[in-house]
């Protein structure tokens, strides 16, 4: 069973902890929208890992059986230890490489498109970084350090870094100065001038002040979040995809083959000489810009909040069940679930059609399940059936009393 799902738990409960010190404090830490958009993409992330997943550590487990220079003995400490070390060190190049080349960027983007920064925004993760994110990793599978090794730390590695991503925790004194923290978080975060590009370290903030990369976090210059070209949208397909689409246009419209090769290995934001001569960007200003929110209806926020619980129970069972089903199976959950938040981003971003995108992916399930009698392969009991078939009609008419609901204009109050 895939080890995030015991973690689930853990995520939600330090994210209410947060939202109580952040009350107490009087404090904003969360936009609605926002962490439903950075935990959809989460668990969007985990649930095509099912199968992208396979691919690093296929290449990886290859690689260690045909090329490596040793047979490292994975019930030593030593081995473990310089294994964490190791991967941390490589991590630091993945991620900072993440920054500097285009079309590792339009993988690692998906985590910084958010304008906020607080637990959720840990669980923003790419759907995509299987791609080449495997490259990296590999020195370790030719010095002989095993595949369950890789993996494990490799997850230390990962939930180590959910903390991190708070602005509930300041400053940590001498902490701050060999490890990852929430304040050097912060400032990886940053579109600021002064933290832009800069701390890049999963564990170790020592990488970092080795390869000058670090920056410290000023009080005096609050930490801008997000990226210097906003996403402004929920989708969570277009948030995956908007770098790589970027990159596809300006590879086809350039007209020099060289320019046509470098726009994926240039560093993000580099133009050919003839688009950016005609398509000038104005100059970037933090400060001038402002954050993401359409405001939709509270009626609205209601039902997403309750197809966004269900959904992520969803999730947890596709997790759950995913080396049981069969290959058509589990992809079928596994788009069925992201066209789920597709649908639920589309009525936070106040669209049109969010109702007919919710009634098509409710009414499919609903029809699947009619057909084939079980709820995506899961052998279940005949209640258990009818029950998810009576929240799936519900949610329809949910859905249809919501949108008549946000399309009545407002009564004009009474005179007195």
């Amino acid at each position: 069973m895939n080890p995030i799902i015991y973690a689930i738990p853990v995520f939600f409960a330090l994210i209410g902890i947060e939202l109580w010190v952040a009350h107490r404090r009087r404090a904003s830490a969360y936009n609605f929208a926002d962490a439903v958009c950075s935990i959809g993409l989460g668990a969007m992330s985990q649930v095509s890992g099912i199968f992208s997943k396979l691919v690093m550590l296929g290449i990886y487990v290859a690689v260690y059986e045909q090329l490596r220079l040793f047979s490292l003995d994975v019930g030593s400490v030593a081995v473990w230890l310089s294994g964490l070390l190791l991967y941390d060190f490589l991590y630091y190049w993945h991620h900072r490489m993440g920054h500097e080349v285009g079309v590792l960027w339009a993988a690692h983007v998906v985590h910084h498109q958010s304008e906020e920064f607080n637990l959720s925004t840990a669980l923003r993760q790419t759907s995509s970084g299987f791609l080449f994110g495997w490259l990296f990793y590999l020195p370790m599978a030719v010095l002989g350090f095993p595949p369950l090794l890789f993996v494990a730390v490799g997850l230390i590695d990962l939930l180590y870094q959910y903390w991190i991503h708070t602005e509930q925790i300041g400053k940590l004194g001498w902490f701050d100065r060999v490890f990852a923290s929430p304040s050097n978080h912060r400032v990886h975060h940053g579109v600021n001038d002064r933290y832009l590009d800069r701390n890049y370290g999963g564990i170790l903030i020592l990488w970092d002040r080795l390869f000058g990369t670090y920056a410290d976090e000023d009080a005096d210059e609050p930490v801008i979040y997000g990226t210097r070209s906003p996403l402004r949208r929920y989708d969570p397909v277009w948030s995956n995809l908007e770098v790589y689409a970027a990159l596809a246009r300006d590879t086809w419209r350039t007209r020099r083959w060289r320019d046509k090769f470098a726009v994926w290995w240039k560093p993000p934001g580099w133009r050919p000489d003839d688009l950016a001569a005609t398509e000038a960007k104005p100059a970037f200003d933090p400060y001038a810009r402002s954050k993401y929110a359409p405001r939709v209806a509270p009626a609205v926020q209601a039902h997403v909040g309750v197809q966004f619980l269900l959904l992520m129970l969803i999730g947890a069972d596709c997790l759950a069940r995913a080396e049981h089903l069969p290959l058509a199976w589990g992809l079928g959950y596994a788009a069925w679930a992201t066209a789920s938040l597709v649908a639920l981003c589309a009525w936070l971003e106040g669209r049109r059609r969010a109702l007919v995108f919710d009634l098509v992916r409710l009414g499919t399930a609903l029809a699947a399940l009619g057909f084939s009698g079980h709820w995506f392969g899961a052998q279940w009991s005949g209640a258990a059936l009818m029950a998810i078939a009576a929240t799936l009609a519900a949610s329809m008419i949910a859905a249809t009393l919501v949108a008549f609901a946000a399309a009545r204009p407002p009564t004009a109050a009474s005179e007195p």
